[in-house]
């Protein structure tokens, strides 16, 4: 029989109380675009978060708007008018949205002229500026240039998504022409410095858009006679999901090959346009393009793919960025003549982007090396370009090691990428595996078998994060590496499934999923629930980057009601509603946005004064939870959960660049009072990991004895 508790939320809970996923987003990547509005941020970095807001906008309408769409096209009645009233107001946001990035994006150009860097047009050029882009065109964007003349009945090539091109209106006598030409960006920078004016100082530049514009008449060679033209920008958003046949007798390559072609012929869910285009014009293209009902056509400025200016050029000026914050050493790590000896000594807990990642790379180079290694297994789901742990594991087989190498080819947007790294492992002689039809491999492990003696023992990883050094120099991320033989028989199990996946190992430790780690969360809240009708002090405090599960959620809600104490610290997508009379009142939650992006996933439950400490790969998702195979780990090294407690309290008291999460999305910042110490969790976490002091706050009651009783009796 059903609880109370259980039986008044089933008779409360409603769709109002579940904010719909894509709105949440879309809350995030106004927090994002309120740190370019906010003056006190380095105008340099103001304007790199425009290029974060619109690349993260990028995704959401290929991945989210695409999502909704396919939704209204497969569902009737009530569940089809919740979807369309869904990308009603997902259009409606997205348009205020730009409207503040437009405002915001004027006001930085302000900002940087008074700095005397100045980012100028065509039309604001002198003669020796004219001269200088003409020749710069002839010579370095013309023979990058493919221009298509649109005319009715003939076919139109396919568009690259997320490519930026002009759409050219060309005035020849009484007729008008409408071309169509891609902007170079992915062969050529989209900043371009020019030489500044006569008397003037500064460092100016122009777009590669405007060089274009400037040139027009050199475009077309002469073929069409013009009297005038007009290049207005815009770009596509297409559909990203990948369908892939397994029904099909192929190899999982060439079906992921075959599925990111069929990407470039996806249905279109927005396309952004210069708003000055003319009506003629716009209505031109859409037909042109096949625009439907349902897609987003959304006005803008002059400019797209301000997601280049995440590589704005660096002028020179410190104050005009961030300072940096220097990698921490670790003093017994850098001591130890080997790493293992260290790692058997006493587990090494690693926080990114404060400790090198260096660490992690010498830990591979020196399994590589080492002649009692024998083995090697890496979970690989996105590496870096030029990836320094892709040569380690290469040196590691020449070394005579045996490694095994699983390579998520879904991991979204990186498919091609994973692709080529699959086949160079392949040729290297590295055994490659894919993992699990209809399982995506998200974990974040790696795997050392070396002789210790006269036996064969682990060392094992496992993270938060990828093993991607360009990314662990801005993403925050916890990584554990152990010589804990239970954990490491448990990851083994794990390369176990992944490589032989026709039975289901148990696990002495870890939480897995799709196996354990659903019930293992919530049998760990279900606990402080319990604690909490027990009369006993019940918390948890919960860090991720997406909390979207309604199980998950249904059950938080349950714990509040039962007066445990939740603590939430969610960068993205939030569906649960905080502080909802009768529902959430004991649940607060808040967002961290600042210079690097919050990507670490810890669970903390208190669990009667001695509590529990989980690090690992996986969201409160239900694709997380049920359709990937993600590790979550407990930590009982105590200098480890001080780490963790630590630094998830300063990131609580936060009160420079913390948002609160209200059922209302207003991304207020957490009030700070008068004589409270200001403190910048990034920044101070820095501090205490390099000299071990706190900044002044409310400390943490997790470790506190005295609350382990019961509470008394109302």
């Amino acid at each position: 029989m059903a609880s109370p508790i259980k039986k008044r939320l089933a008779d409360l809970l409603d769709y109002d109380l579940f904010m719909p996923r894509e709105l949440s987003w879309l809350s995030f990547n106004a927090r994002v675009l309120q740190e370019a509005a906010d003056e006190s941020v380095p105008v340099i970095e103001r304007l790199r978060y425009l290029g974060i807001f619109s690349n993260n906008s990028d995704e959401f309408f290929r991945v989210r708007v695409a999502e909704v769409r396919r939704l209204i096209s497969v569902s009737s009645g009530d569940n089809k008018q919740q979807s369309k009233d869904l990308l009603s107001a997902i259009q409606k946001r997205v348009v205020e949205l730009q409207k503040e990035f437009d405002r915001i994006y004027r006001e930085i150009m302000r900002a940087l002229a008074a700095q005397k860097i100045y980012l100028v047009n065509e039309e604001q050029l002198d003669e020796r500026q004219v001269a200088f882009v003409q020749s710069y065109f002839a010579s370095t964007v013309l023979p990058e240039l493919e221009p298509i003349l649109l005319r009715d009945g003939q076919a139109i090539p396919a568009l690259t998504d997320e490519s930026i091109y002009l759409a050219v209106d060309i005035k020849s006598g009484e007729n008008y022409h409408s071309a169509v030409v891609g902007v170079p960006t992915d062969r050529l920078a989209r900043f371009v410095q020019i030489p500044r004016k006569k008397g003037k100082g500064g460092t100016v530049y122009i777009v590669l858009d405007n060089i274009m514009r400037l040139c027009l008449a050199q475009m077309f060679r002469g073929v069409i006679p013009i009297d005038s033209a007009q290049a207005y920008c815009f770009k596509f958003s297409r559909d990203a999901e990948l369908a892939i046949d397994t029904g099909i007798t192929q190899s999982l390559i060439d079906k992921m090959a075959l599925s990111l072609k069929q990407r470039l012929k996806a249905d279109t869910v927005r396309m952004v346009y210069d708003g000055k285009m003319p009506q003629r014009l716009l209505d031109y293209l859409c037909n042109r393009f096949g625009f439907g009902k349902y897609d987003s056509l959304i006005s803008g400025g002059r400019y797209h793919n301000s997601k280049d200016f995440m590589s704005f050029p660096n002028v020179g000026r410190r104050h005009l960025e961030f300072k940096p914050l220097p990698p921490i050493r670790i003093q017994r790590l850098d001591e130890h003549a080997c790493i293992f000896d260290s790692i058997r000594e006493k587990d090494i807990f690693l926080y990114y982007p404060y400790h090198p990642f260096d660490y992690a790379i010498d830990l591979l180079k020196t399994a590589a090396l080492d002649p009692q290694v024998t083995k090697i297994k890496i979970c690989l789901y996105r590496v870096a370009r030029d990836s320094r742990v892709i040569d380690a594991l290469v040196n590691a087989v020449q070394n005579g090691k045996q490694v095994l190498a699983v390579v998520e080819l879904a991991a979204r947007f990186d498919e091609q990428a994973n692709i080529n790294w699959a086949q160079r492992l392949t040729d290297c002689g590295i055994q490659v595996i894919f993992g699990i039809p209809g399982l995506k491999v998200h974990s974040k492990l790696l795997l050392i078998e070396r002789r210790d003696g006269h036996a064969s023992r682990y060392y094992s990883h496992i993270g938060t994060g990828n093993f991607n050094e360009k990314t662990a120099r801005s993403y925050t991320d916890f990584s554990l590496i152990t010589y804990d033989q239970n954990v490491g028989k448990d990851v083994h199990s794990v390369f176990e499934f992944l490589q032989f996946n026709y039975q289901r190992p148990s696990y002495r430790l870890l939480m897995v999923a799709p196996h354990s780690a659903r019930s293992g969360l919530m049998d760990m809240i279900e606990r402080e629930i319990a604690n909490a009708r027990a009369g006993y002090r019940a918390a948890m405090t919960l860090k991720c980057n997406n909390l979207v599960d309604k199980d998950l959620v249904l059950k938080l809600y349950e714990a509040s009601q039962a007066g445990v104490e939740v603590r939430l610290i969610v960068r993205g997508m939030c569906s649960l509603l905080p502080g909802v009379k009768e529902i959430s009142e004991n649940i607060q939650a808040i967002s961290i946005v600042d210079r690097y992006l919050e990507h670490t996933r810890a669970y903390v439950f208190y669990n009667r004064g001695e509590p529990r400490y989980l690090i690992g790969s996986a969201d409160l998702m239900t694709r997380n939870l049920d359709y990937r195979v993600e590790v979550l780990c407990p930590i009982f090294d105590k200098d480890a959960q001080r780490i963790i407690q630590d630094t998830l309290d300063q990131q609580w008291h936060d009160n420079v660049r913390a948002r609160v999460l209200d059922q209302n999305q207003l991304n207020r910042m957490v009030p700070s009072k008068k004589k409270a110490t200001k403190i910048r969790s990034q920044e101070s976490i820095h501090r205490y990991l390099a000299t071990g002091k706190l900044p002044r706050y409310p400390k943490s009651r997790m470790h506190d004895p005295a609350k382990r009783r019961r509470k008394k009796a109302h």
